[in-house]
This record gives structure tokens, C-alpha cells and sequence, in this order.
């Protein structure tokens, strides 16, 4: 029973008149829809001509016809390749050379786009799905028997593949088996003493590990409930919460709410547990949470590569500025980041993990991946120490990632798309404390021709260049930028110079 789908079915086939989720449209799912649809989906690939281990690359909006299809996926054994709604038709075009799904799901509003670079990007097969289920995809799924015997595989097979990238270089695909998931989803489920009495508020989104594999994982291995929001909007976030039980969110969720002067203990007083991730969440932030609520918020550390990796205590200390203990099953040591040496506990070195939790390698990179193990522990790239109880804390990243509301932005990228411009001479791309969104990205601009500070002309060609949580808050315009010896541009320095950027108050 190594198919995650299989694992996850055996717990919740026994309550299918439950309740999975509540939707947007008033629409209500129990279980036996998710069995039906889930089987309908798979048919459906499987009629398309997709095989066991084919990928299926899907730039959809939020949906639960896209989770049907994830399920779906699973089922059929083809590895499901979520992306990023906000990616333009430049970015899609790497990842589908890279990826070679052997279809293609979109949005009907794009569909037209991605068909035009369908024979340059070597696409077999476009379908279409919408928000609101809507599109070809759906319609053929609909047609579909609701009975399909899930395909077998084994622990090590790929379920899904999640595109990371760092600093420099090209993205990379994340291969993540069935066993990977999995044992996430169980230890997780456990651990956060998740039940089928809980209900979770989803606002995140479900193309990237914290909404997909984590949030939707642990509710369905709970044979739990979820209220499933299209997106995070405060005012249906703060109506939505009386009716749940869990909220899973980013930083930048919690600092609106605070926000929010009807947000208050009474309100949640009913709340078992909310859970921060994919981002630093702030100390100061997590105490005036808890100050506001009673609820301290916990906070726990994962990525692409190994999921979930550390959690704070469910039962015990909720430490603001860690990110807790490794997981059940789960080691990290603290290495010198140069020699891979071990460090003395309370030593500030890079987070090396090792798991079942952690991927199987990066599509196509065997070079890359075997740079990035070291006896059998993946280099996080991540600075941390741990102290005496075992809670790990992060202090920083080796790379200049910035995490700009949940989302990783890598400035390499970002330089390279302002570099191209004719006004551009030099620029360097920081990230800046941002009270809302944790970090926001700043460009600072050397012009090529002196006196030009024209930050609207910058953001304007970007527009259709990035998504739109890559492109810069602000556009810094100087003379020089900060330099050492060997030409190396000082981004802790501009960091520094700019760090009062966004500061209120």
C-alpha cells in the first residue's frame, strides 16, 4: 500500500458520508466525492494516453477539481507538476523543457498562449481548467466511471515534482516520492494531534508544499474537514474562523489579522492550533499574537526538497524565534558549511537533514544532486544553531534568498530581467524587513546614463517579464553600488543602508 493515495483512502474510506470541504460556491465535498472524483480523474488521464510516471504540469487557479486532479494523479501513478499561477509564458517555457509533461493544464483565460508555444516547448497535450471547475479537463473527467483500481507503487516512486531554484543557475525540479509524502503527512498528523473532528481553514495556495502537501495531506490522513478558501482575504478569513478548528498560514496571514480590531480572544477561543510556516515568522509578531488571542502561534521549518523537517512542541514550549525540534524520524545536524565538520551545540552553521522526508534529487541533475548531499545529509543552504533542549533556530540563509510573503523570490533572476534594460547599467536586488509582507523586494539601480531615476520605467518592463511577487516594492536609483576587492557587490551592506525602508512609525 505504498501509493499515497492508497495509505490515505484506508483511513477515511470508512467515513465517506463526512464532510472534506466546504467550498466557496456553497458546494459541500464528503469523502465519497473525493473516492468518485479522484477515480474520474485518474480514468481520465489514464484515456488521455498519460502512463505510470508521466508528468502532468498544472498552472491552474486554486480549486478542488485541482486537488481531484492532484488525487487523480496519484491514482494513476503519473507524478503531479504544480506552478505557480504567476508565472508568465517566459518562465513556463523552462520548466516545460525541462519537465517534458505529457500534458499540460491550464487556464482557459491563458489557454490560448500556451497553445501557441505548445510545438516550440514540445507540448503533447493542452487541457483546460478553470476556478470555478470549468474547462475541457473537467468536462472529460465528468464523462469518466467513479471506480478506479489505484495503481500500485512503491515507497520510492515519484508522486509529485515541486520546481525550486537558488540564487544562481536554473531552476530545479524536486523529485518527491510517495514515501516522501507520506511520511510527512502521518508524522504531522500525529504530532499536531490532528483528528476527524478538526476543521482547517485553507487559505493558502495549493501549488507549492505548505498548501498542497502539508495542509491537504494532514487533513485527508485525519479523515478531517477543511473550509477551502480561493485565497487569503482577512475579511473571509476572520468570518470563516468561528467554524474552524486549525489554521495554517504564512507570516504575512497573522500580521493582518492582527490588523484587524474585531480579530480578538473571543474569536478564536474555540481554536485548537495555528501554524505558521514558509517564512520567518517574527518574535515580536508571535508574542503580540499570543497576547491578542491566548493562542501561541507554532512555528515550524520545512522546503521544497524535504517537506516538513522541525516543529515546535504541540504540548510544550512555543519558542518565538525558533522553529523547534526535528521531526519523528527526522535528523539535522549543524555543519560547517565548508568542511561539513559537525559543530558544538549553540554553533552557527549550515542545517544539514537527513530523513524519509527528504526528496530523491533534482530532475535531471544528478551532478547538482550529489553537490547537495554530504553523508547522506541535505545542505539546506540555511544558517542555524541549535541550543541545549534540541529547538533549532535559523539565522540566516548562505544564499540571498528573499521570502517575500510566503513566496521565494531569488535575486539572481530578478537582476537578470532589470539588467536587460537600456537604462540599466548595474543592479542589485535585496531583500528589505517589510511589515507585512516579512521581506520586500528592492532593486537598487545603477543608470546607464546619469540623472535617470525613473522607477515607473523599470517596473513597467517588467510586467510581463515576472510574476508579480518578483517584481520590486521600490526601485533604488545610485551612483555606485558597494563593492569589495574583487569587485563582489556588499549586499549586506545595501541591506543595512536600506533597511529603514519600509519601517512604520
Amino acid at each position: 500500500m505504498s501509493n499515497l493515495y492508497s495509505r490515505l483512502a484506508a483511513d477515511f474510506s470508512a467515513n465517506l458520508d463526512r464532510v472534506f470541504a466546504w467550498l466557496p460556491d456553497g458546494r459541500v465535498l464528503q469523502y465519497a466525492d473525493v473516492e468518485a472524483q479522484s477515480a474520474r480523474y485518474a480514468h481520465m488521464l489514464r484515456d488521455l494516453g498519460v502512463g505510470v510516471g508521466d508528468r502532468v504540469a498544472v498552472q491552474v487557479e486554486k480549486s478542488a477539481e485541482m486537488l481531484m486532479l492532484y488525487l487523480g494523479c496519484l491514482r494513476a501513478g503519473a507524478v503531479f507538476l504544480p506552478l505557480n499561477p504567476a508565472y508568465t509564458i517566459g518562465e513556463l517555457e523552462y520548466f516545460i523543457g525541462d519537465a517534458e509533461p505529457s500534458l499540460f493544464v491550464a487556464d482557459p483565460a491563458v489557454a490560448e498562449k500556451i497553445g501557441a508555444m505548445r510545438s516550440a516547448a514540445g507540448l503533447v497535450r493542452v487541457e483546460t481548467l478553470g476556478a470555478e471547475g470549468e474547462g475541457t479537463l473537467a468536462a472529460l473527467a465528468h464523462q469518466a466511471p467513479p471506480r478506479f483500481d489505484t495503481v500500485p507503487r512503491d515507497e520510492d516512486d515519484l508522486a509529485a515534482i515541486l520546481y525550486t531554484s537558488g540564487t544562481t543557475g536554473r531552476s530545479k525540479g524536486a523529485m518527491l516520492s510517495h514515501g516522501n509524502l507520506a511520511s510527512n503527512a502521518y508524522t504531522l498528523r500525529d504530532l499536531w494531534q490532528f483528528t476527524a473532528d478538526d476543521v482547517l481553514l485553507h487559505a493558502l495556495p495549493i501549488f507549492h508544499t505548505h498548501g498542497l502537501f502539508v495542509a491537504t495531506n494532514v487533513t485527508l490522513a485525519s479523515g478531517g474537514a477543511m473550509i477551502f478558501l480561493p485565497r487569503f482575504e482577512t475579511e473571509a478569513v476572520v468570518a470563516a474562523l468561528p467554524r474552524a478548528t486549525v489554521m495554517m498560514g504564512v507570516p504575512t496571514f497573522y500580521i493582518r489579522l492582527l490588523g484587524e480590531a474585531g480579530f480578538d480572544r473571543d474569536l478564536v477561543a474555540h481554536m485548537r492550533l495555528f501554524v505558521s510556516g514558509s517564512a520567518p515568522l517574527a518574535p515580536d509578531v508571535h508574542r503580540e499574537f499570543e497576547a491578542r488571542t491566548g493562542h501561541a502561534i507554532l512555528e515550524r521549518y520545512g522546503m521544497t526538497e524535504t517537506n516538513m523537517n522541525t516543529s515546535n512542541p504541540y504540548d510544550g514550549d512555543r519558542i518565538p524565534g525558533t522553529v523547534g525540534m526535528p521531526l519523528p524520524g527526522v535528523e539535522i545536524r549543524i555543519a560547517d558549511p565548508a568542511t561539513g565538520r559537525p559543530l558544538p551545540q549553540g554553533d552557527v552553521g549550515v542545517i544539514e537533514i537527513r530523513g524519509p522526508n527528504v526528496f530523491k534529487g533534482y530532475w535531471r541533475q544528478p551532478e547538482k544532486t550529489a553537490a547537495e548531499f554530504r553523508d547522506g545529509y541535505f545542505i539546506s543552504g540555511d544558517l542555524g544553531r541549535c541550543d541545549r533542549r534540541g529547538y533549532v533556530s535559523i539565522v540566516g540563509r548562505q544564499k540571498d534568498l528573499i521570502i517575500a510573503g510566503g513566496f521565494n523570490v531569488y535575486p539572481a533572476e530578478v537582476e537578470e530581467a532589470i539588467g536587460e534594460l537600456d537604462a540599466v547599467r548595474e543592479v542589485a536586488v535585496i531583500g528589505i524587513p517589510h511589515p507585512d509582507l516579512g521581506e520586500a523586494v528592492v532593486a537598487v539601480v545603477v543608470p546607464r546614463e546619469q540623472g535617470f531615476a525613473d522607477p515607473a520605467t523599470i517596473a513597467s518592463a517588467l510586467v510581463d517579464k515576472l510574476a508579480r511577487f518578483k517584481q520590486p516594492r521600490k526601485v533604488l536609483f545610485t551612483n555606485q553600488l558597494p563593492k569589495n576587492a574583487m569587485g563582489k557587490v556588499q549586499k549586506a551592506e545595501l541591506r543595512e543602508r536600506h533597511s529603514a525602508l519600509f519601517a512604520t512609525g
